[in-house]
């Protein structure tokens, strides 16, 4: 059984000293200072351990006064690191409890007895789930091995431990681990007892490889070949414009962060490397160049450089015959005055508006017909050399009834005769995207439908300017 513990620690110590990294910055830990061993814990045997005057050092510690432990760690991650302890004591102090009490222990020196223990650790840190600096609380779990004089035994421990980190790399160490024995039977270089061992002592933390020699540990250098500053997690910022070599668009000529560290020296928000016209302030249109007149070409190239043109007549302005605004090679009515909105052509007035539904008014239709009575041929003549004179202009013709008859009915009668003007028109030489038609039926009166004159009023097409 005792050579089985003994694989058992060895296997648990390989482990230790085999695990990988630790923490990038400084995978390593050392640890070494004084230990104290107390048997108090299992003085009433290990069915009934007893953790009371667990800090009794003076009556139950054994205490070797010089370096008496060591400890070798590495990290893995996620705040766990894997390592070895190894400790020296000499036992002086031996719990037991007097036969025949329930409360009364002797301490009795068992002689000579040596104590040895090697140790296999596995340790979480909260330092980090507390995003602490210096205040580093953990537990740790773990097995090894110990002689107590001739007695050796496998153990099972768990502990916690508090470290102080001075500085990033000296801390100042306690723990505390309980040690269950597999062989107690309390006599002593014949068996191992349960125990409490107390350590006390420096932890050094180091391995943290800085390449570029700038201060960042490579794990948290994001440029670790090139010497660079903390604000820019290690990369370098060559022209000193506080923009790092990376993110500059021109690393070695000091710029702005709006330009991307770019020079711009006219300062009209382009940079000189984009600038046609470096020396000059211009626009972002003109590509840093000036355009005086604003028609949008640039000065160097604008034939008339203090007057408005067109880009397609070298920036001087095309010839408006009519001076309507409309240039002549875009006005449909270049000798006669107009609007922008009607392409140089003149607007259609509302009196126009108003003599084309006058005439709406006077078609008259065959009764329950589409068709045109013959007193309305000029009438419709008429509307048509008033829609000649502005031949650019857009109408909708809507067709109304009166109330006599079924709506079905007079909907449809509404839209043929709606369509029968924009016919006649198209056929009279309008154009026949200048027109569309719809119908109403007898939903839109404009006067009563209980008399006769009010259904011939009801009864009409209307016309409609289309914007």
């Amino acid at each position: 059984m005792k050579h089985l513990n003994k694989l058992f620690a060895a296997a648990l110590l390989f482990a230790g000293l085999t695990s990988q990294a630790q923490d990038s910055n400084n995978p390593w830990a050392v640890s070494f200072g004084v230990n104290g061993v107390d048997t108090k814990v299992s003085a009433v045997g290990n069915d009934s351990p007893k953790f009371i005057q667990l800090v009794n050092a003076n009556q139950n510690w054994n205490i070797l006064p010089s370096v008496s432990y060591l400890n070798v760690s590495r990290y893995v991650g996620d705040g766990f690191s894997f390592g070895v302890t190894g400790s020296v004591n000499k036992i002086n102090k031996w719990v037991e409890r007097v036969d025949g009490t329930q409360s009364t222990d002797l301490v009795s020196d068992p002689g000579d007895l040596s104590y040895y223990a090697f140790d296999a650790v596995i340790k979480y840190s909260f330092m980090e789930m507390l995003k602490s600096k210096w205040i580093d609380p953990s537990i740790n779990i773990g097995g090894g091995y110990n002689f107590f004089g001739d007695a050796s035994a496998g153990t099972v421990n768990g502990g916690l431990g508090l470290t102080f980190w001075l500085t990033e790399n000296v801390g100042l160490q306690f723990q505390s681990t309980y040690k269950h024995s597999f062989d107690d039977n309390r006599v002593a270089n014949s068996d191992v007892p349960t125990h409490i061992q107390h350590f006390a002592g420096l932890s050094f933390k180091f391995g943290g490889k800085d390449t570029d020699g700038d201060g960042i540990y490579d794990k948290d250098d994001a440029c670790p070949e090139v010497a660079g500053l903390p604000e820019f997690k290690g990369c370098p910022d060559t022209d000193k414009d506080g923009i790092q070599d990376s993110e500059d668009a021109c690393p070695e000529e000091a710029g702005s962060k709006e330009l991307n560290g770019c020079p711009d020296n006219d300062g009209d928000g382009i940079i000189n490397s984009e600038d046609a016209c470096p020396d000059d302030k211009g626009t972002k249109m003109m590509k840093g160049c000036p355009d005086t007149d604003g028609d949008g070409v640039a000065d160097k190239d604008d034939k008339c450089p203090t007057v408005a043109g067109a880009k397609d007549n070298g920036g001087c302005p095309w010839p408006d015959t009519d001076g309507d605004g409309v240039a002549d090679k875009d006005d449909k009515c270049p000798t006669v005055k107009g609007s922008v909105a009607n392409n140089g052509c003149p607007e259609v007035s509302d009196e126009t508006m108003k003599k084309l539904n006058d005439y709406g008014k006077t078609i008259l239709f065959n009764s329950g017909k589409a068709s045109f009575q013959k007193q309305t041929i000029p009438v419709l003549q008429a509307m048509a050399a008033i829609l000649k004179e502005y031949p650019t202009a857009k109408f909708s013709l809507e067709g109304h009834t009166d109330a006599d008859g079924k709506d079905a009915m007079n909907q449809k009668l509404s839209e043929d005769r709606a369509a029968a003007v924009k016919n006649f028109l198209v056929e009279n030489g309008i154009d026949a995207s200048r027109l569309s038609s719809k119908g109403f039926g007898e939903s839109m009166p404009v006067d009563s439908n209980k008399t006769a004159k009010g259904k011939a009023n009801n009864r009409r097409v209307e016309v409609k300017l289309v914007k």
